[in-house]
């Protein structure tokens, strides 16, 4: 059950409960974490809200909401969509929207946001983000970056995506791991994913299944890529789970 799922990865030491913003797959976000939240000590988020699918402001709204509902543990991850978004604006009724409004609309939504929230309340934003009008973006409004990576995508790959990030030192890096030993989580990856190519591709978006050798080759990915905020699906969370033991006690 759902429920009993969300107090086991607080009780095994995890940090953040996040939810995907795809209707069919799982209940809303919103009222999903917010019961999360009352369920466990534990802080919750949107992986990541897509901003075509919501107006700038009520997806402010929703996301200020929850902030203040959970006293603070919320953070609110934002992005353009994922591939294929265009179908499902379709299916839904609502305008297929281009990049570049697509980002617009990230802008005005954290921009209602701030002005929501006000003085006394800073909600945590969470970008992903691939291209560089994007990358741009999130230097100057995010709190936490994820760069949006492709199973083609080597380990130099994306460590030189994130060096202009490194460099100025003022934004956090997050990194999706969608595949741990041969466990693949279904909403973070495409279907045909395949665990050993990604390993022969030293990619970053897979982890070993060994929990001594995933901890080293977290620890090394923080060093080499200063990647701090460590995101895995529901499929490797209990795999993970001595993983995270292993990074606390270091």
């Amino acid at each position: 059950m759902w429920k009993d799922q969300v107090r086991r990865i607080a009780a095994t030491g995890y940090l953040t409960v996040l939810m995907p913003d795809v209707q069919q797959w799982q209940p809303a976000p919103a009222p999903t974490l917010a019961i999360a939240a009352a369920l466990a000590d534990i802080r919750v988020g949107t992986w990541v809200y897509a901003s075509p699918l919501r107006t700038p402001r009520s997806l402010a709204w929703e996301a200020h909401s929850l902030s203040v509902l959970t006293e603070g543990r919320f953070e609110m991850g934002i992005g353009t969509g994922r591939p294929g978004l265009e179908d499902q604006l379709r299916a839904l009724g609502l305008p297929v929207v281009a990049p570049a409004q697509r980002l617009s609309r990230v802008r005005d939504a954290v921009t209602s946001l701030r002005e929501l929230d006000g003085p006394q309340l800073h909600t945590p934003v969470v970008m992903a983000v691939s291209g560089p009008k994007a990358c741009a973006l999130a230097a100057e409004l995010a709190d936490t970056v994820t760069l949006a990576a492709v199973p083609g995508d080597t380990r130099a790959d994306l460590m030189r995506k994130v060096v202009p990030f490194q460099a100025s030192g003022t934004v956090e890096l997050a990194l999706h791991i969608p595949v741990v030993g041969d466990a693949v989580s279904a909403f973070m990856a495409p279907p045909d994913t395949d665990p050993a190519a990604l390993r022969a591709a030293d990619s970053l978006l897979v982890l070993p299944a060994d929990p001594s050798a995933a901890a080293e080759e977290l620890w090394r990915r923080r060093e080499e890529g200063g990647f701090s905020y460590i995101v895995v699906g529901a499929a490797g969370a209990g795999v993970c789970a001595p993983v995270v033991e292993a990074l606390t006690v270091r």
